[in-house]
């Protein structure tokens, strides 16, 4: 059996469909009731409880482990999951890291995390790390505004960045879990492109068939927004890398080609097949 966390969230549901279609005993974990692939086993489950996830542990022999927001401030131990898991019997554990622990190292949420990879490291004798950089799918934050006013309200309008769809992270965390050859591997995953928030507003423009316009947001209101979804620590984290990003953050991570021997998704892809959100 694989345990996904995250399960409905925007890696977790395409992986948890794909272990699924690929034949796998997959239990589905997520805070709140959710609706999950036919004969997937969904739980509910709050990893800040650590002592919870043991019963959805039993019986797994892989873990797919993702951290929501919260989990990455002060006062969590997300390490003590990964004990438990080993305990439970899990062999195998993928990670969802961040690039960012390579390319800002030094803060205290980059240093919770680095920390959390080597807990993975040694605890379990198979493992592989996913580090990508900013998602594609951040864009559904302007959801709301494109549907009402169309328009994209964002800090550092033309400042770009790759960014990774979390179909291309779920597809290289199922191949990590099923194949292998994976293990040991830590894949650096981003987009094809370089793209700004100007430039994402287009691409959506282009798929709604509609023009939208752009609002450039300051630092400190974007930083507000975010901070009611995260903590602020990331926040500000999150809003260096968008502001002053380093060359390290403008490469192009080379992880899905390395995994899935393909190039990654485009931007422009995300928001063909994510339109209705925005309608």
């Amino acid at each position: 059996m694989i345990v996904v966390t995250g399960a409905t969230g925007n890696i977790g549901r395409p992986l948890t469909r794909a272990l699924a279609e690929a034949g796998e005993r997959v239990t589905a974990v997520s805070r709140h009731p959710a609706p999950v692939p036919d004969g997937v086993r969904h739980l509910t489950a709050d990893l800040a409880e650590p002592a919870a996830l043991e019963p959805v542990l039993t019986g797994a022999k892989a873990l797919f482990l993702l951290l929501s927001g919260d989990l990455h401030g002060p006062g969590t131990a997300p390490a003590e999951l990964v004990g438990r898991a080993a305990a439970a019997g899990v062999r195998r554990i993928v990670l969802l890291s961040t690039q960012g622990v390579v390319t800002r190292p030094f803060g205290a949420t980059r240093i919770a995390m680095r920390a959390l990879e080597d807990a993975v490291r040694e605890s379990v004798p198979e493992w592989a790390i996913v580090r990508p950089g900013g998602f594609a799918s951040n864009a559904l934050w302007w959801a709301e505004s494109v549907r009402t006013g169309r328009t994209v309200a964002a800090p550092f309008g033309d400042l770009a960045t790759p960014v990774v769809d979390p179909a291309d992270i779920a597809e290289v965390a199922a191949a990590c879990l099923l194949e292998d050859r994976q293990i040991g591997g830590v894949y650096e995953l981003t987009g094809p492109e370089v793209i700004s928030p100007r430039g994402q507003t287009a691409a959506l423009s282009a798929a709604l068939g509609v023009p939208l316009r752009f609002h450039e947001l300051s630092r400190a209101e974007a930083g507000a927004a975010m901070a009611r979804s995260m903590p602020v620590e990331l926040a500000d984290d999150t809003l260096d890398i968008l502001g002053a990003p380093s060359a390290a953050e403008l490469r192009i991570g080379p992880g899905v080609r390395e995994v899935l021997g393909r190039d990654p998704r485009s931007f422009a892809d995300w928001a063909a097949r994510h339109v209705d959100a925005f309608r």
